[in-house]
């Protein structure tokens, strides 16, 4: 469950998905913080977990391309990031903050698991 101060930390935490900045990234992220991505073998995605803030930071920054957008919003009724290219949803990033550190991360960008989010637009 969130609590307020890590709303805060999400909005921190997108912010320095937005600027790109792997130093930034890696100052939010826990000891510890693993990611997790699926791309349903349809798009290009990490096969195992990535572990460690220096290598959880490069495959974010791996990810964020310059024309994405980037917006916080209600991500399985909690704050996350939703990327999107030319208006079209592409991966949507979920977290769990844990004293004040972002210490686990979900990248989803499996299309068949976005439909959801593109029949909203």
């Amino acid at each position: 469950m969130f609590e307020r101060g890590d709303h805060a930390v999400v909005h921190r935490f997108a912010t320095a998905c937005r600027a790109g900045s792997g130093g930034a990234l890696r100052s939010l992220l826990a000891a510890e913080v693993v990611a997790i991505t699926d791309g349903g073998g349809q798009v290009p995605a990490r096969l195992e977990p990535v572990r460690g803030p220096a290598q959880v930071a490069r495959c974010l920054t791996d990810l964020l391309r310059p024309e994405l957008a980037l917006t916080v919003e209600a991500v399985n009724g909690e704050p996350g990031v939703v990327l999107r290219d030319t208006g079209q949803v592409v991966a949507v990033v979920s977290v769990r903050v844990t004293s004040a550190k972002v210490a686990a991360v979900w990248i989803v960008l499996n299309p068949d698991k976005l439909r959801h989010w593109r029949a909203r637009e």
